[in-house]
């Protein structure tokens, strides 16, 4: 399957809302297997949205201690707990940033065949869940950020994306 280039963080698709998928057909099968075979060849990560490879469309891949899978029109439920803990952003490469997040959530969305699935994560698979749906809407992870946290995480994660 295609690897495709990763979009960095100043790409303007990420700061796009990306579409609801209508059709669960070959075409969006190809996009869920480009995205796997891309979250794979960057180290491994734990997830990828598909507008980060340039696609402005509701899907999400992820792959963490054990549980692997995806995610179109993703809806998310989360907990109040939260906890901080480093979070990194393949469209920020080689830049972590302490960040708070809930701690448990339940995604709920369909697979690329449109069959219902509902994946409940905690902990790191919480956050990355969390991290890739934001990226749907066109959300990245330093806007979560305090102003002054936030500018400082730029000066590093700008410069990394050139």
């Amino acid at each position: 399957m295609t690897v495709r280039p990763i979009r960095t963080f100043d790409d303007p698709v990420l700061r796009s809302v990306a579409a609801p998928i209508q059709e669960f057909d070959r075409e969006l099968r190809q996009l869920v297997k480009s995205l796997t075979a891309t979250m794979r060849a960057a180290s491994g990560r734990a997830g990828l949205a598909a507008p980060q490879i340039g696609e402005p469309v509701r899907v999400v891949v992820y792959a963490y201690d054990g549980k692997q899978g995806h995610l179109v029109n993703p809806r998310l439920e989360v907990s109040e707990r939260r906890v901080t803990a480093d979070e990194a952003c393949l469209s920020a490469p080689g830049v972590w940033w302490p960040l708070e997040r809930s701690y448990m959530v339940t995604a709920r969305g369909r697979d690329m065949f449109g069959k219902p699935v509902s994946v409940r994560a905690l902990g790191v698979l919480a956050r990355v869940l969390q991290h890739e749906v934001d990226h749907l809407d066109g959300v990245l992870f330093s806007d979560h950020l305090e102003e002054g946290e936030r500018e400082r995480f730029l000066a590093e994660a700008l410069p990394a994306c050139h």
